[in-house]
């Protein structure tokens, strides 16, 4: 016969649950009790969450918001085509020649600065190692960056260094990790489900519309010192979705599995609240 007199000396009593039957004894551990926290069964639960979505939707803030909360790292695999596309710009070879910015591209190696992904170094160029940070949000990388991401060398080239530093952050080998925590990734961009990481323990896909995806940019850019029509910014927006969405090489599109979220009316903090509970029920 089971014993269960000793039960309640190893677990605490608002974690056990008895269904007895004339057969067994079916035990039922509350998951959420052992813990402090929801972002403590996240962290247990899930290594890797994977957010696209397309420019404005909220991928930065609401990703770069969840990983500190999670205690994770960050990567915001768009500052890696940034850096490519600022390179090329400032080497003078066209956003149009495919060749040209895959030879640039394999040369390079662009790793986060920090934990919170605010700025990346990229070795390999000509003067060996340089630091990119408000550089990569100049106008004419806007307005480029698609174009350079769309050509499949380019792609394939980050696409592995991608899944490099996603699989060091959770293997516990990146050397900025001082403990089990800090061993999750929070990575964005725009084929992040699909193709980076296609069994990220979680995948978002944030949207929202195109006006008000036109606003926040406009008000990114304003703080920026940079000045623009908020009409033509939308402008530039629509023509980047076609862009996006419509490349041959991993278009911009949800995961079939991925949960779809409309940050349109959602504050920054009730986003990252709602990817935490979706993210508690996997």
């Amino acid at each position: 016969m089971a014993r269960t007199e000793n039960l309640e000396t190893l677990l605490p009593c608002s974690m056990l649950h008895l269904s007895m039957t004339p057969s067994r004894i079916i035990f039922v551990i509350s998951v959420r009790s052992v813990f402090d926290s929801l972002d403590d069964i996240i962290r247990l639960m899930i290594q890797t969450i994977a957010i696209d979505g397309p420019a404005g939707s909220g991928k930065t803030v609401v990703g770069r918001e969840l990983a500190r909360r999670l205690g994770w790292w960050f990567l915001d695999t768009g500052v890696m085509y940034r850096a490519v596309t600022w390179l090329a710009l400032e080497q003078g070879v066209s956003p149009d020649d495919a060749s040209a910015l895959g030879r640039l591209t394999k040369a390079l190696q662009v790793r986060p600065v920090s934990k919170d992904g605010e700025s990346v170094k990229v070795e390999g160029h000509p003067g060996s190692l340089i630091e990119l940070g408000p550089e990569l949000r100049q106008y004419r990388v806007d307005n480029n960056v698609s174009n350079v991401s769309r050509h499949s060398n380019v792609r394939r080239a980050l696409v592995e260094q991608q899944r490099h530093y996603a699989d060091a952050v959770v293997s516990g080998i990146n050397g900025a990790q001082a403990d089990d925590s800090g061993r999750g990734i929070v990575m964005i961009g725009r084929d992040i489900g699909t193709v980076v990481l296609p069994q990220a323990g979680l995948k978002v896909y944030l949207t929202a519309s195109a006006e008000q995806r036109a606003l926040r940019r406009w008000r990114e850019m304003q703080k920026r010192g940079q000045d623009a029509n908020v009409q033509t910014v939308q402008s530039e927006i629509e023509a980047r979705d076609v862009i996006d969405s419509s490349r041959d090489d991993s278009p911009l599109r949800p995961a079939e599995d991925a949960w779809l979220l409309d940050t349109s009316s959602l504050a920054v903090s009730e986003a990252v609240e709602a990817i935490l509970r979706q993210a508690e029920g996997r």
